[in-house]
């Protein structure tokens, strides 16, 4: 296996959701209904000021970026204060994870033909951010020895649940094993709960959207995969100003279903144990947090505990 001298780490943040699922409890702590990553759920900061503040050893603020929707900026531009202008990507609006991840991978193609990037969701809760950033120190490196895969950060799950998605690990990648990095046989996003309680029982790990690769080997998978999204979108790049009305045409597509769990073979996952992640993605989920260090959300209208 031929190591290649590591480059330069960026880090990619994803805020371009829109949030719907949880909206009327964002109404509710703060009288209008924002997308969750810019509400202060628990603590003073918002999960996108919380993730900015985790990765911050992974990689200097130059090399950290985000991309935001264009009607988030009167939201989200106090909280991104710490990065550059250049650094904040801006999106006419959202389109779904995968345009979304385009739109940010080909850009930053363009600063540096040869990053290697950590992205990050912008809504997950991780209670320990020191064990979460070695995980992905973790994950780097082996995208240091095995540069043609991507790296996904798999969660040993608490419990089985079809509300997120899994990851199969397959045998152990040569020389990594001992330090939990497989293969990955299988991706699936929300499977049935009847699948999940297979996969939970087969050790089967939650999928937490956190991966480390080469811009430039995912730019050309995804130009084999999905080669009309990507000239579209390297189309409105070229053409900003005619972008917000393009933008509307462009397909809806999950950069987890409708790509990731196409290509297991190109994939790699590292076991991540004792982080407290959750993705937050219900009232629920996020209630059970708050029970796990007995606490009852201030803005519940019953305990935590009944989550």
């Amino acid at each position: 296996m031929e190591r290649r001298k590591p480059t330069n780490l960026w880090t990619l943040v994803l805020a371009g959701g829109d949030g719907t699922r949880l909206q009327a409890l964002t109404q509710r702590i703060t009288g209008a209904p924002i997308p969750k990553q810019y509400c202060r759920i628990f603590g003073n900061r918002s999960l996108l000021e919380s993730t900015l503040t985790r990765i911050a050893s992974l990689a200097p603020r130059k090399r950290t970026m985000t991309i935001v929707n264009e009607d988030h900026l009167a939201i989200a531009g106090d909280q991104l204060r710490t990065l550059a202008p250049r650094n904040v990507l801006v999106q006419p609006r959202n389109r779904d994870t995968g345009p979304g991840l385009t739109f940010s991978l080909l850009s930053l193609a363009r600063r540096c033909a040869r990053a290697r990037v950590a992205v990050f969701p912008s809504d997950h809760y991780v209670a320990n951010a020191r064990a979460f950033v070695a995980h992905v120190r973790r994950a780097a490196r082996l995208v240091d020895a095995v540069p043609d895969k991507i790296a996904l950060l798999g969660i040993e799950p608490e419990r089985p649940d079809s509300e997120l998605g899994y990851i199969e690990p397959a045998g152990t990648v040569a020389g990594h094993g001992d330090r939990g990095a497989y293969h990955v046989a299988a991706f699936r996003e929300k499977p049935a709960p009847e699948v999940v309680a297979d996969l939970h029982r087969r050790g089967g790990l939650w999928n937490s959207f956190v991966m480390v690769f080469e811009v430039a080997r995912v730019v050309e998978l995804l130009r084999r995969e999905r080669p009309s999204d990507v000239r579209r979108m390297e189309g409105l790049i070229d053409r900003p100003h005619a972008s917000r009305a393009a933008y509307d045409d462009l397909p809806r597509w999950n950069f987890s279903s409708d790509f990731l769990a196409r290509i297991p073979r190109h994939l790699m996952v590292v076991r991540a144990g004792n982080t407290g992640w959750s993705d937050w993605g219900t009232p629920q989920a996020i209630a059970r947090t708050f029970a796990r260090y007995g606490k009852t959300p201030p803005w519940m209208e019953t305990p935590a505990t009944a989550a």
